[in-house]
């Protein structure tokens, strides 16, 4: 399994009711891509950046992922609403 995790950068102010919805939403189309298993947003108990946690079969899943028109149609429905870019790192489950 493969779990990547997306660290957002500051959301725009008045803009993190618009960027939950997003996030609802781009799940419900991410989760039809194949190879998804789950995606969360996760809120700190400090500071304000949220971090979401995507869990996929494997990187051919994330591949397929990022090359689906979801993909590119949520990352321009994202852009405005952030301040800055997102950034993601990868991670192979061993255990």
């Amino acid at each position: 399994m493969l779990v990547v995790i997306i660290h957002f950068p500051p959301i725009k102010k008045g803009k993190e009711t618009e960027f939950l919805e997003w996030f609802a939403w781009s799940n419900r189309k991410f989760s039809k891509q194949r190879g998804f298993i789950n995606r969360r947003l996760l809120k700190p108990l400090t500071g304000t950046n949220f971090t979401a946690l995507l869990e996929l079969e494997n990187r051919e899943a994330l591949a397929s992922l990022q090359s689906s028109g979801a993909h590119n149609e949520a990352a321009g429905r994202v852009k405005p609403l952030l301040d800055g870019s997102p950034t993601s790192q990868l991670y192979e489950v061993v255990s």
